[in-house]
């Protein structure tokens, strides 16, 4: 399982809804859009050159969001 996934599961398990999609840009560049939102009207929507970043962006977010890690615990299973 790649690192981006294991982000992924751990966020859907917390009741958030994830979207992603790969996109050329202006240069040929592949770049990754991603949205997460979730029930409350929190969403994030991000882009970034690799999908493991756009995830990163998420993840950070949304510890930023909820606090502390006691009160969002990750764990990376």
């Amino acid at each position: 399982m790649k690192y981006w996934e294991i982000i992924a599961r751990n966020l859907k398990k917390r009741g958030w809804s994830l979207g992603y999609v790969s996109a050329i840009d202006s240069n040929g560049r592949t770049i990754w859009i991603a949205d997460a939102h979730r029930g409350d009207g929190k969403r994030y929507v991000v882009h970034a050159d690799e999908k493991l970043t756009a995830f990163l962006q998420f993840e950070s977010a949304i510890r930023a969001l909820l606090g502390s890690s006691t009160t969002y615990p990750i764990r990376y299973l």
